[in-house]
């Protein structure tokens, strides 16, 4: 008997899986995935490929492919991918699509991303749903929950000790998120925090770093002159702004542009880079290897 898909389950979806291969390049890769899905009858919908070298380099692959019964007729594919896929040296992981992510959002005062993400969740753009927004002031709590979703203040900790409030964070993030998203949360965070909360997490920042540090970026590129205004979405490391970028983007400035203007586009910026990143994520589009990724 078939397994019903879940309530939250995406129309259209129930049947697909996206499957990520990476490892070592050698002949067969391909042909053996295409060959193993078509014996179980799946029908592989778009393949994307691609290696670095071709002569000892590193290969990566996303496929995804329409396989009917899927929830019932997976744990046998999955059987035999991990058989052959472990001969060919390559690690791999299904998911399902049907099934969209649960991602939990961190923010401070600054709300453009946090209610770009919450607009595009409710319209559907992005297949993820919205467990809680965390943030450490109280300022957008009537915004979030008019999106229906739970908003908690967990308060900043003054001084260099941040282990209580990040305790508290880690409870409520546990066990309910697949990605955590930095929305312009205003605080670093301790090395601890990614282990304990035990998923990716992605944040979202202007492109001005390392140039300008610190407050009043905008003020500070005005004064130099700058044209151009970007934005840089990576992947949460232990080093501060050094993880995997995901996406990036800019937009043409000139001398006319006052701070505010700088800050207003810059913003915009912010908001379509990190909401591309996050559709990337939730589809299973990017495969991190090292200092980058492979976004299909």
């Amino acid at each position: 008997m078939t397994q019903a898909a879940p309530a939250s389950a995406l129309p259209g979806k129930v049947n697909q899986a996206a499957l990520i291969v990476h490892g070592a390049d050698r002949p067969g890769i391909v042909a053996a995935v295409s060959a193993t899905l078509s014996q179980h009858g799946a029908n592989i919908v778009s393949l994307d490929q691609y290696t670095d070298n071709p002569v000892g380099g590193q290969f990566f692959q996303r496929t995804v492919f329409d396989l009917p019964d899927l929830v019932v007729n997976a744990p046998a594919l999955e059987a035999d991918l991990a058989q052959i896929l472990g001969d060919l040296g390559m690690t791999w992981t299904l998911t399902h699509r049907a099934q969209p992510k649960r991602v939990i959002i961190l923010a401070s005062k600054s709300d453009h991303c946090l209610l770009d993400l919450l607009w595009r969740h409710r319209r559907g753009e992005i297949p993820m749903t919205v467990p809680m927004v965390i943030s450490n002031h109280t300022d957008m709590a009537e915004d979030v929950r008019s999106f229906g979703i739970p908003f908690f203040h967990v308060p900043s900790v003054e001084g260099t000790d941040k282990s209580a409030s990040e305790k508290k964070i880690i409870e409520l993030i546990q066990g309910n998120a697949d990605l955590v998203v930095l929305a312009r949360y205003m605080q670093i965070l301790s090395e601890g925090f990614l282990d304990g909360v035990g998923v990716p997490v992605i944040n979202i920042h202007h492109s001005f770093l390392p140039a300008f540090i610190g407050a009043g970026p905008y003020k500070k590129a005005k004064e130099r002159g700058v044209k151009l205004i970007g934005a840089t979405a990576h992947y949460v490391t232990e080093e501060l702004d050094e993880g995997p970028i995901i996406e990036q983007d800019v937009v043409r400035v000139n001398h006319a542009d006052t701070a505010a203007d700088l800050q207003r586009k810059g913003a915009y910026v912010e908001r379509e880079v990190l909401s591309r990143a996050v559709l990337a994520h939730c589809e299973d589009r990017v495969i991190r290897a090292g200092r980058q990724t492979i976004v299909f």
